[in-house]
């Protein structure tokens, strides 16, 4: 595809940055993203400019609302976003989606991880490809450890199998999206979506470009091994009803298969092949058909849940204004 032609109005970007625990790390980042908010050329010659900066806070443990009223008051393109309580990175980013105007938006990390400079790349691809959104896919292997990355692959490679038209292998938290496609996705998305899965429903076409990502540095990881479950399993409720259908073929299967262990059972024990003692092989019975159960209806438990919470109506987020300026923040004036 031809390249754009000087004097072509330079695509317009949002970048939306949800903030939790940025207090050491999103000044350096902002400051990467400062020579971008002047026209650029990207790789493939195409004029961009980011013309804002989306920093939701999500109400972390440190003093990142600090340091985004600093940066608010540095930059005329720095925008706050203030939530109520934390929500979860992914509703932070859906809030700051939902505030944005550009015709693009791009989502980064606080903690430097994606290089604001691979912008023009995905600007690139996406034009190249005509697709609605481009994933960064790490060039190098990601800086998480052996095990999370392991374990982060074999998620999401169950999930390419729940979800119909989600490539979950793509999943990165660095992306840009045409903007009336992620404004559309903040404005449907339901309590516990998650964020790719929803983009996967309404997009035409989804592509990656190769970006190398930096290490995070000293900076402690926001998810704990409990905090990383949860995310699994948000993923894999978002993903469609397919865990139903597998607990449907689960009792299905444990129907078919307690006559086959009975008969087994009579047969050996009239050959005299084994002597199986009652109390222990009804115990085993009982303890598998149990766990079963109960495994099914908790899969079946998390569906109404995310159905009960949509139909009382949760808020994905809660947007407020700066508490410094509310009744708040009087002690402090």
């Amino acid at each position: 595809m031809e390249s754009e032609t000087p004097g072509t109005r330079p695509h317009e970007v949002s970048v939306v940055i949800p903030v939790y625990g940025g207090e050491r790390t999103l000044r350096g980042v902002v400051e990467e993203l400062s020579p971008s908010t002047s026209v650029r050329t990207s790789p493939g010659g195409r004029a961009y400019r980011v013309t804002e900066v989306l920093l939701v806070h999500d109400c972390g443990p440190d003093r990142s609302d600090d340091v985004i009223r600093a940066l608010a008051s540095e930059h005329a393109w720095v925008r706050p976003v203030w939530l109520s309580r934390n929500f979860g990175q992914h509703a932070a980013t859906l809030a700051g989606i939902a505030a944005s105007g550009g015709e693009w938006v791009a989502t980064l990390d606080e903690d430097g991880q994606h290089d604001p400079a691979a912008l023009g790349a995905l600007l690139d691809t996406a034009m190249d490809q005509q697709a609605d959104v481009v994933y960064a896919r790490p060039s190098n292997e990601p800086p998480h450890g052996a095990v999370r990355n392991l374990a982060s692959r074999g998620a999401k490679s169950l999930v390419h199998r729940l979800a119909k038209g989600a490539q979950a292998a793509d999943f990165n938290s660095y992306r840009l999206v045409l903007g009336e496609v992620a404004r559309s996705v903040a404005a449907y998305s339901g309590p516990g979506i998650y964020l790719d899965v929803a983009i996967a429903w309404v997009a035409r076409r989804v592509v990656t470009c190769p970006v190398e990502m930096r290490d995070e540095g000293d900076r402690p990881s926001g998810y704990s091994l409990r905090s990383l479950v949860s995310h699994f399993w948000r993923l894999v409720l978002s993903s469609g009803t397919r865990p139903l259908r597998w607990v449907s073929a689960l009792g299905a299967l444990a129907v078919v298969l307690a006559p086959v262990v009975a008969v087994a059972l009579i047969v050996g024990r009239a050959l005299g092949s084994w002597d199986v003692p009652g109390w222990t092989s009804t115990m085993i019975l009982l303890m598998v058909a149990t766990g079963i159960l109960l495994f099914s209806l908790g899969v079946i438990a998390e569906y109404v849940g995310m159905a009960v919470n949509m139909a009382m109506g949760k808020p994905l987020y809660l947007p407020v204004r700066d508490p410094r300026e509310g009744p708040l923040g009087r002690d402090r004036a």
